[in-house]
Order: structure tokens, then sequence, then C-alpha cells
């Protein structure tokens, strides 16, 4: 028992120097150049939050979003082919494109794919 609190009582100083130390040795600057220029998303920092968004990119993220979760949830199902019963996860699979599909075709229909809208 007391070498268990020895021992704790020693990483907690290591860490804590290795913390202290962090701070005092890294670069911090608050009016950092790169901090201060918009990501990506092209609104400056400096200007007001409230300003409108447009709706389709928003639409089109969420899109792409759906999409490359379906990958993810598809890949293990290809591993899945040689452990379980394949006429069982071949449906689960179909019924899961399925549903995608629908998806696709409803945002087909409500022109959120066309861009020029």
């Amino acid at each position: 028992m007391n070498l268990l609190l020895t021992m704790s009582i020693i990483i907690i100083i290591i860490s804590n120097i290795m913390m202290l130390l962090s701070v005092i040795l890294s670069k911090k600057s608050f009016m950092d150049r790169e901090k201060n220029s918009p990501f990506e998303c092209g609104f400056d920092p400096k200007s007001s939050a409230r300003l409108p968004f447009s709706l389709h990119f928003f639409l089109i993220t969420v899109i792409f979003l759906i999409f490359d979760i379906e990958i993810a949830l598809i890949f293990p199902m290809i591993i899945c082919f040689n452990l379980v019963n394949t006429i069982y996860l071949t449906k689960i699979s179909f019924f899961f494109l399925i549903m995608l599909l629908i998806g696709l075709y409803h945002e087909w229909n409500q022109n959120m794919l066309n861009w020029t809208n």
C-alpha cells in the first residue's frame, strides 16, 4: 500500500512538472495571424457571427456526412460475410442500401443535388 501511494505521488509530481514545462516553453500568442484569419469557411472572424448561412451548403454537407457514415458501416459488412450467415447479412445489406437509395432519390427530387438553385 505504501509503495502504491509513493508511486502515485511520484507520477502526479512528474506529470505536473511536464505540464508546467509545456506552459513555460510554448510560444503562445493570442494575436497570432493564423488564428485570426478565416479558416476554410470564408467568414471574417472579426465580423458578426450572426450572418446568414447558405442552407444549400449546409444540406450538401449533411448529405456528405450521411454517405461518409454509410461507407464506414458498409466496410465491416464485407468482412462479416465470412463470419455469419451470408443470406441474413445479404438481406440486411440490401435493406440498408435500399434505404440509402431512397434517401438519395428524395434529395434528387428536392433538387438538393443541383448547386445552381
